[in-house]
């Protein structure tokens, strides 16, 4: 496994083989099964794989929250090379954003719902960031997970509008035993917060059950959500959403499929997750 955290040497070994296929799986490091189980599936599918491992800024609204977003290379860089990944990718902000950058991409009617009201620039960072990673590594397939829903629509838009050349793979959220998504940002739960953040899982289990039983109105199904997190004293929802999945527009009555998604604070920790059902 090859580590580098320049560009001119990431670009020559994506060329050293250039018929094979490379996947590619974007992360912030701090690695945990979900990032995994993306790294797996690409490594199945492609005949080259390359990683990063970068915390964007530009996607961060909330010093704080950047500042304290959890890391370890050492331990994510020991991860992929168990799983047999060829390429890795580590830079600097510096390296990404040089002095006098100046261009951003901007993704526009499907960051304006759901998380684009909470975290004013965060997708223009995403879309920015993820930009020039296809650029970089030009990969046949990049792989997502679809804890991120809405990310995983905006690269998806990006992709189409911007006439990118390889395939988005949407993977299934990975969970812990009781239903929590993993996420990097679980680690800064704490103990009695780690136990009450399931209310996501089963808020969206909830809603699920009632659709599985006929019921359309999208209405009831987020009330049946708010219902479990506001009965759980740490948490505190930020927004619940019965939306279609491609636009993210909010549902009145559920024709055919919806994407159930929500924020929720535990214990001051902001978590998301979501189900479709259809």
């Amino acid at each position: 496994m090859k580590v580098y955290s320049e560009i001119p040497p990431i670009r020559r070994e994506r060329w050293t083989d250039p018929l094979s296929t490379w996947g590619l799986v974007p992360t912030m490091g701090y690695l945990h099964e979900g990032h995994l189980s993306l790294v797996r599936r690409a490594r199945q599918e492609n005949e080259r794989l390359g990683v990063s491992i970068f915390v964007n800024p530009t996607q961060f609204n909330n010093p704080d929250d950047l500042a304290t977003y959890p890391r370890n290379l050492e331990r994510d860089l020991l991860s992929l090379e168990k799983e047999d990944v060829d390429l890795v990718w580590t830079p600097s902000p510096e390296i990404v954003y040089p002095p006098g950058f100046q261009t951003y991409v901007e993704v526009e009617r499907v960051t304006q719902q759901l998380e684009g009201p909470a975290r004013p620039g965060h997708f223009r960072g995403v879309a920015t960031v993820v930009n020039k990673l296809f650029n970089l590594f030009q990969p046949q397939r990049a792989y997502f997970g679809q804890k991120d829903a809405q990310q995983v629509v905006v690269i998806k838009q990006m992709v189409q509008d911007l006439n990118f050349n390889l395939e988005i793979v949407v993977c299934p959220i990975a969970r812990e035993a009781d239903g929590l998504a993993m996420s990097s940002r679980n680690a800064k739960l704490s103990p009695e917060a780690r136990q009450q953040a399931t209310c996501l899982y089963r808020a969206l289990t909830a809603a699920k059950n009632a659709f599985t039983q006929g019921e359309r109105n999208a209405d009831t199904l987020r009330r049946l959500m708010l219902e479990v997190i506001n009965s759980t004293e740490l948490a505190r929802p930020d927004y619940v959403s019965v939306a279609r999945p491609d636009t993210l527009q909010e549902l009145d009555i559920i024709q055919d499929r919806a994407l159930l998604s929500m924020a929720v604070f535990v214990g001051g920790v902001r978590l998301i997750d979501n189900m479709l059902v259809e």
